[in-house]
């Protein structure tokens, strides 16, 4: 499981000319699946979104997690976090997860987020989507579960 962190002073996702995610402060997470990954992989990435201290405190230190700051979380599907770009000039996605094990991953991951106490918004899996990324900092991470 991979996530592409960017904390954000807001962000949306449109789907057909329709807003279906948005947020104000917080991160949006582009997320990506491989094969293999299980609610193990999700409930640990869920456990470190959620206590992860990207923002700043009074001395401007990156002290405070989401909780703390009233912070937001957009969930975005993105199957080419998985992309291999290695050899030619195509990428090859066979890492990624098919979507009949990625979708319910994705869900709970989302629920997992919610369940720690966050506001999820979410766009739409498999749909083609414009996201908007204000990007706060910038500040953006990759972080990785590798199943085993």
């Amino acid at each position: 499981m991979r996530v592409l962190l960017q904390r954000v002073a807001r962000a949306s996702v449109t789907v057909d000319g329709s807003v279906r995610g948005a947020i104000g402060r917080g991160f949006c997470l582009l997320v990506g699946f491989t094969h293999g990954d299980t609610g193990d992989e999700v409930r640990w990435m869920a456990d470190k979104v959620a206590g992860l201290r990207l923002f700043g405190d009074a001395e401007g230190k990156m002290n405070l997690g989401l909780a703390e700051v009233g912070g937001e979380v957009l969930v975005v599907s993105q199957f080419t976090l998985y992309g291999d770009a290695a050899k030619g000039r195509r990428p090859s996605f066979i890492d990624a997860a098919r979507p009949d094990t990625a979708i319910p991953l994705y869900q709970a991951f989302c629920e997992a987020l919610r369940l720690a106490g966050l506001r999820v918004a979410t766009g739409e899996f498999g749909a083609e989507m414009m996201v908007e990324i204000h990007n706060d900092g910038p500040v953006t991470l990759m972080l990785e579960r590798s199943h085993g």
